[in-house]
């Protein structure tokens, strides 16, 4: 299959996705500062850089995207037609990086939850889920 954009389209594409300050992030701090917790956003001077931490909690939140982190049996997680080499490759890395930052984070002391982007389909739930995450029972 080939690529409808010439190169320079292509490259000024892949520029516009963003590591940190995504919508679905943006969306997960609101909720939780709606619901009265305070946080630090990206903390780089933790295994991974988690995109939201709860420092009194102990607390790390990865807000993942399912396209890019292959959230099991989404159909948000698929894989492009064309490179399927070069794509199953980059998507093994970011699930093998994934998990090394979440076992060096627990291996600090630290609870670790992943958010998927998917999740934010429905906003009440997920908010139910932060809240539990938050203040267990």
């Amino acid at each position: 299959m080939v690529d409808t954009l010439t190169p320079e389209q292509r490259r000024m594409c892949m520029q516009r996705i963003r590591s940190k300050n995504t919508k679905p992030e943006l969306i997960v701090r609101s909720i939780c500062h709606r619901l009265g917790y305070r946080f630090r956003a990206v903390r780089k001077d933790l295994p991974g850089t988690p995109d939201i931490v709860f420092s009194r909690l102990r607390l790390c939140i990865f807000v993942h995207g399912c396209f890019w982190h292959r959230h099991d049996r989404c159909k948000y997680a698929y894989i492009p037609k064309s490179r399927c080499d070069f794509w199953n490759e980059k998507f093994s890395k970011n699930i093998e990086r994934d998990v090394r930052a979440m076992r060096d984070l627990q291996a600090l002391g630290w609870k670790v939850e992943v958010v998927w982007e998917c999740e934010l389909r429905d906003i009440p739930v997920l908010v139910l889920r932060l809240k539990n995450i938050l203040h267990p029972i």
